[in-house]
């Protein structure tokens, strides 16, 4: 509707005696849940409802104990959520695994503070950017990318929690998004996490090596589907993660 019609229409309302009130939202007072997830949240609508997927883990959050002095959490997408409880950590008591299949980092950027600052790990194990590779949440750059892991970490150590910056595994195809070729963007987002945590004195994990087929791809003996490690994958895994968590705790 042009402009001066919307003035029009308000000046009439005025003229006849209407009065015409803005209208602000309610406040919630702090500390009342305005939305639960169980009612906010219909199966089926959790993407388009929740796109940090608050809701997957605010259950099992509060029900954890006190954090240790030894607390670690592995966050990241399904290449962590396939872990598993199998992984390493200072102590094997208190290992949290936050990973959600399909995620990519603008999604646990969202959720950094729920599922690992307000946890109060000791250190924080970030492994991602296959699925921003993917497009899973849209078009996105390689600087997008390194830019939310970098935000992450550095709001980690923020909160006094150690960073341990794992490698983009190898992947020579992603079958959920055949016209996509990730060699490229994982090679670049690999040399980029090396310098980085260099730089900035976090631990590097470096599982790309240990997994590739020397072809760009990962070797058949450690995976299914060419993207998602299998248990022996993820046997070749275990240690490298155990060096990085002590490395971490140093």
């Amino acid at each position: 509707m042009p402009r001066y019609l919307v003035a029009l229409f308000f000046t009439s309302l005025q003229l006849f005696g209407f009065t015409v009130m803005a209208q602000t939202p309610a406040a919630y007072p702090r500390g009342v849940q305005a939305l639960p997830c169980q009612a906010a949240i219909p199966q089926g609508h959790q993407f388009n409802l929740d796109f940090g997927q608050f809701c997957r883990f605010e259950g099992a959050n509060a029900k954890l104990p006190p954090a240790t002095d030894h607390r670690v959490v592995y966050f990241g997408d399904s290449l962590t959520e396939m872990w598993g409880t199998r992984i390493p950590g200072i102590l094997a008591d208190d290992v949290i695994n936050r990973g959600i299949s399909g995620q990519t980092t603008a999604q646990m950027l969202v959720r950094f503070r729920s599922d690992v600052i307000n946890l109060q790990p000791k250190i924080v194990h970030l492994m991602m950017g296959t699925n921003d590779i993917a497009g899973n949440t849209g078009a996105t750059t390689i600087q997008r990318i390194e830019d939310a892991i970098a935000t992450m970490a550095e709001l980690a150590r923020a909160n006094g929690i150690r960073v341990v910056l794992a490698s983009v595994l190898p992947a020579k195809k992603l079958s959920w998004r055949p016209g996509i070729d990730p060699v490229p963007p994982i090679q670049a987002i690999n040399k980029w996490l090396v310098s980085y945590a260099a730089k900035e004195g976090f631990t590097h994990v470096d599982y790309y090596s240990a997994l590739t087929d020397g072809r760009d791809g990962m070797n058949p003996a450690y995976t299914q589907d060419g993207v998602h490690p299998t248990a022996a994958g993820y046997d070749v895994m275990i240690p490298l993660a155990a060096d990085a968590i002590q490395r971490a705790n140093r």
